[in-house]
């Protein structure tokens, strides 16, 4: 971080062999030509190819963490948290692009409406809307999206609550995500028990219960160009499963679980 500059977003990009996307990633930052933001790069593969990124988004402070070993995705977010030092902290994929600067519209719900975690609307590559924004997952509805893949058909999810251009989720998918400093330090940052698959809604899920909002806003977006290596992928695939097993068997999950019995309406 440059000491002449008041840094508003600290951006945490973790690379797993993605340097000509995040090269790409990069220079949306930079076109945008803010003066308050820095970026947190983490190469997570020793041995990955580190295309030369720093050209891209050469007008940008950028802070470089080399991994000797591979790290999991809260435990990268983590480290990259202790490094930055703005005033909020944004996760993001490197297979993100920008088509414009969101930052300007995201720094305004937070003033607005202080204390919440907020992301902008995220489309697909032939800008459809990805599901990013949802309710907390139960394990029948994972056994139906299952079913309902196995035999080819769509599987209609309920309405994310709206008012005016802001949805009111219960999580929001951590491909793009900002959180002011303060809340991801008081909640212990991502929760370094799952592995690549749940730790955005396991954060989420711990923001709600402390009466945290969760917003996203629909006055702009971000592209998101999906991989799913665990609809291919078996090693992913068991991660997915086992993170999804260790969310159902938390604390934050069985209290909401509990609350929901009781009646108990979530902020």
């Amino acid at each position: 971080m440059l000491p002449d500059r008041h840094i508003r977003f600290s951006i945490s990009i973790v690379s797993h062999g993605h340097g000509r996307l995040i090269a790409l990633l990069l220079k949306d930052l930079a076109d945008a030509r803010r003066h308050d933001v820095e970026v947190i790069l983490t190469w997570n593969l020793a041995d990955e190819d580190r295309y030369p990124v720093e050209a891209m988004g050469h007008s940008l402070p950028l802070i470089t963490i080399l991994n000797t070993t591979p790290h999991g995705f809260a435990e990268n977010h983590n480290l990259a948290f202790q490094r930055s030092g703005g005033e909020n902290f944004v996760i993001l994929n490197p297979d993100i692009r920008l088509p414009s600067d969101p930052f300007d519209i995201l720094l305004n719900i937070l003033r607005v409406q202080p204390g919440v975690v907020c992301a902008p609307m995220i489309f697909n590559p032939d800008r459809e809307p990805e599901d990013s924004a949802r309710f907390f997952p139960t394990p029948w509805m994972l056994v139906k999206k299952a079913v309902a893949k196995a035999c080819g058909a769509k599987l209609t999810l309920r309405s994310v609550p709206k008012k005016e251009n802001l949805l009111s989720p219960d999580w929001i998918a951590g491909m793009f995500m900002v959180i002011p400093r303060d809340i991801y330090r008081d909640l212990g940052g991502l929760s370094e028990r799952y592995f690549l698959y749940y730790e955005d809604v396991d954060f989420c899920a711990r923001a709600r219960l402390k009466g945290i909002e969760i917003l996203v806003t629909s006055d702009t977006y971000a592209i998101h160009d999906a991989r799913r290596e665990s609809h291919r992928d078996l090693r992913f695939l068991s991660w997915h499963v086992k993170s999804a097993f260790k969310f159902f068997t938390s604390q934050a999950y069985l209290t909401l679980k509990l609350r929901s019995l009781l009646g108990k309406k979530q902020p």
